[in-house]
């Protein structure tokens, strides 16, 4: 398997420094740049092409959600993992929103820093335990009446394989719940992101959960996580 091609930004030069020395100890892990502002970033990331950039929030000229945004409009193939010590929920939905498929706080444990890494580079999507409680907390205490319509434009198929990627279930396995190929699960999948107007399967578990359908699934000590 190639190594994991990875962007480091961060405009603390200590905090970059003990980064690219855990990541350099992980064999299957290849540190290809450093970035110290968000404009910085968005140009190693158009020219390197990383397969995951770990983003900073707060960095001169350009915050780590614009550069989020700017990157994934032109390399939405780019998995972004915001590394950041805010926690608030302001900061973690306007990262998701944003399109970043991890969010992982500067505290947790490398454990949990290489989990995400692994998880977003295989196309998944992966919050530590913190963040994934406080998503988990949010939806629970939506009030029904807030919630939009159940998505007229999906079809029953398609609202029915919306609430299992909100479940965090893989393809295989809602190929094997439903007795259906994994092509014709893919190209539902396709068609729900489509219509839904969502770039991945962590955007449309949100929109899936602000409606009731599904959940974020996490384990005690475990980063929760969307596949």
């Amino acid at each position: 398997m190639d190594a994991i091609r990875v962007l480091i930004a961060d405009d603390h030069t200590l905090f970059r420094d003990g980064l690219r020395a855990l990541l350099a100890s992980i064999p299957d892990i290849q540190v290809i740049g450093e970035a110290a502002s968000g404009q910085e970033t968005a140009a190693q990331a158009a020219a390197t092409q990383p397969d995951v950039i770990l983003m900073d929030i707060q960095m001169p000229d350009m915050n780590g959600i614009e550069a989020t945004r700017q990157i994934l409009r032109t390399s939405p193939h780019i998995g972004i993992i915001i590394l950041t010590m805010f926690k608030d929920d302001e900061s973690v939905f306007a990262a998701m929103r944003a399109g970043a498929r991890g969010y992982v706080l500067k505290g947790a444990s490398q454990t949990v820093l290489l989990r995400a890494l692994h998880a977003v580079a295989s196309g998944e999507s992966l919050f530590s335990p913190e963040i994934a409680q406080r998503l988990m907390g949010f939806f629970a205490n939506l009030e029904p009446t807030s919630r939009p319509e159940l998505f007229p434009e999906l079809t029953d198929r398609e609202r029915e394989i919306l609430a299992l990627i909100a479940e965090g279930q893989t393809n295989a396995e809602i190929a094997d719940k439903l007795v259906i190929s994994m092509k014709t699960v893919r190209n539902h999948v396709s068609n729900i992101f489509s219509k839904l107007q969502v770039a991945d399967r962590a955007q449309a578990a949100i929109r899936a959960r602000e409606v009731g359908l599904g959940g974020i699934s996490t384990s005690v000590g475990d980063p929760g996580r969307i596949t």
